[in-house]
């Protein structure tokens, strides 16, 4: 066999067994992760974000830290972090379409009536900016709403009829 041909498989096969080791790498039968663990917000009032989560969406306050300020709050499936900024006259409101980050939070809702009650309750939420109200969900049958919460993080309630 000449030098060249040689060389050539040589490269061949180690190309080809590095192609495989990284797919197979790439292809995990399970997934690394196993869903949010949590989330962690800034808000830049603790207490109204607090008690949005808390009166009007009706989650538990389960721990927090007083040092660095912040406020752990659960439905019983989601686990949310809600810490303050440290100057919040200083703090800088997202902007969706141009900063990288959180677009928005987007949770799931039992039923159009739920639906329609929350966005009942968040008109009257002192804080709360409501971006629409419940609406489809581009041609259905998800119906969905958006709204800012008082320290202007965006949440998104949908409704997916089975």
């Amino acid at each position: 066999m000449n030098k060249s041909f040689i060389a050539l498989f040589f490269i061949t096969s180690l190309i080809t067994n590095n192609a495989v080791a990284n797919s197979a790498i790439n292809k995990l039968d399970n997934p690394i992760t196993q869903g949010i663990n949590h989330l962690g917000l800034t808000v830049s009032n603790l207490e109204k974000s607090t008690q949005f989560f808390t009166e009007t969406l009706g989650w538990k306050v389960v721990g927090g830290y007083d040092d660095y300020p912040s406020k752990f709050v659960t439905d019983g499936k989601l686990f949310l972090t809600l810490w303050q900024v440290t100057k919040p006259s200083k703090s800088i409101a997202f902007d969706r379409k141009n900063n990288v980050g959180l677009h928005h939070l987007a949770f799931s809702i039992n039923n159009l009536e739920d639906l329609n009650r929350l966005y009942e309750r968040c008109k009257k939420t002192e804080g709360v900016l409501i971006e629409f109200s419940p609406e489809p969900n581009g041609n259905g049958p998800t119906m969905h709403m958006m709204i800012r919460e008082p320290s202007g993080n965006r949440i998104e309630f949908a409704f997916t009829p089975k």
